[in-house]
């Protein structure tokens, strides 16, 4: 879908893959989201440019 980029990575707390939809309409999100294995809080980070995804971050939480 336009407007969107689906994104995988693991999990920093259990190592699980994690793959989820990102949106490529604006320069800069933070937010954070559960792993759905362990459930606890990945800080996702990630800029965008042109409507493509230049830096991606997935850290825990605590650190």
């Amino acid at each position: 879908m336009e407007g969107e980029s689906e994104n995988s990575f693991s999990c920093p707390y259990c190592m699980s893959p994690v793959s989820m939809l990102l949106e490529t309409y604006h320069g800069k999100q933070e937010y954070i989201e559960d792993c759905e294995v362990c459930c606890r809080p990945i800080q996702i980070n990630y800029s965008v440019s042109d409507g493509e995804i230049r830096h991606f971050e997935a850290k825990r939480l605590d650190d």
